[in-house]
């Protein structure tokens, strides 16, 4: 018996053993499915309602690498997914070129397969204690996102109530967290690993991301359409934005966030690299953070609230390209969805920051941007402190700004004069900028 069968054989056992307590569970009307310490190598799991699935110290569900292991939605006779949650393509296609939005949508795509699936389930909680971890493996399929992306290390879509905390995920194939059109989810004491983004959710509503330490390989945390977020005393540290993000009435206090990235993103890494789940030699790869914050509004769904109302409080940055990144030109295809009604930053630090502030709003729907309190240092220093577009209230209050040498915004039209108090380091004016529009891409 060769090492691969071996392999095989555990995956199957570990994950029939595990998906058939799940379901005698569920069945009783609930109860705790218990995985007791060592390495149980699993393919797909699907979790119901009522169940919860317990990592004691020292389990690991360690994946498998092969996607064919989480084809399980059409296989599941116990709750039966609807035949139009099934997408007809399996080849991810990007974003320039694909007709449709199914991969994305349709909750049993092959794009959307987990190591563990939650689908229309209620009161469900994914709990770990110390030591207790899910590793992805870096799970490669040749026709995943981008030519290279596995699977994602838990999905959960149409569900209410859900709880996870307390485990180690790290290494996941796509996002290791995939949540969509999902109501009360609390996530805490997470500690997220390499990968790609740590928390996603799109069309969620009532979410709450607490204590939670991320160093990802893509955005911490990420997802629009969202409406009452919390997102408190997490230490975040990405290749990309600690926030990807658009929504409504979304807060974002005490959270520490800093670069370069310990994980690369995996799209920069050889082939050879994204085949094996190599992290590539120390320092190869990309690895330098983009943003504290980059709006996000996808065109993919329709956005049922007009975002804003965000803010962010008592934040620290370190070493990144950008503090906040908004561009709705039209020239950034992830913000093409609806524009940023209003964003506040209040008693923020941004350190060693590379770029401008970049606010180019709607002009149908301009932005109103507050910061109050906030400390900036720019490294190199930078020709103007915003660069600016359709803002129609610009309010700026104790704040004072090192390493800017130039006017406080450089405008590309419909920028209201700034509001500005005790505002130490730059002068509050505005220049009507005399070339394109750029963002200085990041």
């Amino acid at each position: 018996m060769n090492a691969t069968t071996e392999n095989n054989r555990s995956e199957t056992s570990a994950t029939t053993r595990l998906q058939s307590a799940i379901d005698d569970a569920f069945r009783r009307g609930g109860g705790t499915v218990e995985v007791q310490a060592g390495i149980h190598r699993v393919g797909g799991l699907r979790l119901r309602s009522k169940v919860t699935l317990l990592l004691r110290s020292g389990a690991v569900l360690k994946a498998s690498r092969d996607p064919a292991d989480y084809d399980i939605l059409p296989h599941d006779a116990l709750e039966p997914v609807p035949q139009e949650e099934f997408a007809p393509g399996v080849r991810w296609l990007p974003a320039a070129t694909r007709k449709t939005h199914d991969h994305l949508l349709k909750s049993a795509s092959r794009w959307n397969n987990a190591i563990i699936r939650i689908y229309r389930a209620r009161d469900a909680r994914i709990i770990g204690e110390p030591g207790s971890a899910i590793d992805g493996c870096d799970s490669y399929d040749p026709l995943g996102e981008e030519d290279f992306r596995g699977v994602h290390g838990i999905a959960a879509h149409d569900c209410e109530n859900l709880e996870l905390r307390g485990y180690e995920i790290r290494n996941t194939g796509n996002w290791a967290h995939s949540f969509w059109r999902c109501r009360d989810v609390a996530f805490s004491d997470l500690v997220i690993l390499g990968g790609h983004d740590g928390i996603h959710f799109c069309s969620c509503d009532r979410v709450s991301i607490d204590r939670c330490v991320m160093k990802t390989g893509d955005d911490c945390v990420a997802g629009f359409d969202n409406e009452d977020v919390t997102v408190r005393d997490c230490d975040l540290n990405t290749a990309c934005s600690a926030f990807r993000f658009g929504g409504r009435r979304v807060l974002v206090e005490r959270c520490r966030c800093h670069g370069p990235g310990e994980y690369p993103i995996r799209n920069s890494l050889t082939k050879e690299e994204q085949i094996s789940g190599s992290h590539g030699s120390p320092g190869s790869g990309h690895r330098t953070m983009l943003a504290l914050f980059t709006y996000y509004a996808d065109f993919s769904l329709s956005i049922r609230h007009e975002p804003g109302e965000i803010v962010l409080r008592d934040c620290s940055l370190d070493t990144a390209e950008r503090f906040l990144h908004y561009n709705f030109s039209g020239n950034e295809v992830w913000q093409k969805g609806s524009p940023l009604s209003s964003i506040r930053f209040e008693n923020c630090t941004a350190t060693n920051i590379g770029m401008s502030l970049c606010a180019y709003g709607d002009a149908a729907h301009p932005l109103a941007l507050a910061l109050e309190k906030c400390r900036f240092a720019f490294a190199p220093p930078q020709p103007e402190f915003l660069r600016a577009a359709h803002v129609s209230a610009l309010t700026l209050r104790d704040c004072a700004v090192e390493g800017v040498d130039g006017p406080l915004v450089r405008s590309w039209g419909g920028v209201a004069a700034p509001d500005a108090e005790h505002l130490v380091g730059v002068a509050p004016t505005v220049l009507a900028a005399t070339s394109a529009f750029s963002t200085q891409a990041i």
